[in-house]
């Protein structure tokens, strides 16, 4: 029995050598592509460049791992590419917003091509916390005022299933804030450029991208946090309300919680195409938390004020899910108010 046992354990460890040494011969020499659904200089851009410099060294084979910006329709270009056209060979991640999850559930946009629950997921960096900033020039410095004001805002927006469009669509529909959505920008960077020019007043954005991507902006008070999209407050942030504290009804309550709530953890998602190699779709999720670990890699996003809090590819891939166990009775709402 017992040389049965040390049989079993040799067999095993023999087999996961000889895995791991034909993914080192797959990967060695290779590129494998991280496609970005944004511009570059947003938040979604800064954090792939970032892993990108440094997750390479935890794959077998230790491949080049480029960024390609891949914009357009609210990140949804890059999303079917992924599903549709990318090899699923464990060569091409994917990286959009993950409010599409919500939108594909709800059926809400035409031209979505991709089944959420057939991806695979490899892990997120992040777990996002919305904020809402507006300009000084506004004059609006609190939420009371901004309630009480008959003037819309122009936020500026990438495209439904992006946190900039979703959460303000809740807001407006749930607590009544007077909102404007100029939408369309191809990324936060964009959008940054046209809050300068007065195309625009504000964004709902993370507040990770803002310390990350707005820095001189927020630094300089040119642009104010005026609430928190979240169900506590951010420790940056103790001070900033929470925008569910403005809900007057119980439905109003519940869809800020179901919806706006829910959106950080699956805000940043990285996932492969549908039929990647189970073998890959492991190692790459292994990579990806190592890199999550890396002094290294640590440093450099201090540096650029990236916040790190990751989700490994098991617990995103739950998150997605949860996305679509949506209380039946708040779907017609939601879905009316996200068209």
């Amino acid at each position: 029995m017992i040389r049965l046992f040390y049989l079993w354990i040799a067999m095993v460890t023999l087999a996961f050598s000889a895995s791991a040494s034909a993914q080192e011969l797959f990967y060695k020499g290779k590129t494998i592509r991280i496609i970005v659904g944004a511009s570059a200089g947003g938040g979604y851009d800064t954090y792939s460049r970032t892993i990108a410099r440094h997750m390479g060294k935890y794959i077998p084979g230790n491949p080049t791992i480029v960024v390609e910006n891949m914009p357009g329709a609210g990140f949804l270009i890059a999303t079917n590419y992924i599903y549709k056209v990318a090899k699923p060979d464990g060569l091409t991640i994917g990286h959009f917003i993950g409010g599409l999850f919500l939108q594909q559930f709800l059926s809400l946009r035409p031209g979505i091509e991709f089944d959420s629950r057939k991806f695979e997921y490899v892990g997120v960096p992040t777990q996002d916390n919305y904020m809402i900033g507006l300009s000084k020039a506004t004059g609006i410095t609190s939420m009371d005022q901004w309630l009480a004001s008959k003037t819309p805002v122009k936020l500026g927006g990438v495209g439904p299933g992006s946190a900039t469009d979703d959460i303000p669509k809740i807001l407006a529909a749930t607590i009544g804030l007077p909102i404007q959505l100029v939408t369309g920008y191809k990324g936060t960077a964009d959008i940054r450029l046209a809050f300068h020019s007065g195309e625009v007043q504000g964004v709902c954005n993370a507040w990770e991208s803002f310390k990350a991507t707005w820095r001189k902006e927020v630094d300089s008070g040119e642009v104010i946090m005026l609430a928190q999209n979240i169900a506590k407050p951010h420790r940056d942030l103790p001070n900033v309300p929470l925008v569910i504290n403005f809900a007057k009804t119980d439905e109003a309550r519940k869809i800020i919680r179901a919806i706006v709530h829910s959106i950080g953890p699956t805000a940043r998602p990285y996932v492969l195409p549908p039929g990647t190699p189970k073998d890959r779709v492991e190692i790459l999720r292994k990579a990806f938390m190592d890199t999550m670990k890396d002094p290294e890699f640590l440093a450099e996003a201090k540096k650029a004020r990236l916040d790190i809090n990751p989700l490994d590819g098991a617990e995103l891939e739950a998150n997605v899910r949860e996305v679509f166990n949506l209380d039946p009775n708040l779907i017609p709402r939601v879905r009316e108010i996200l068209k």
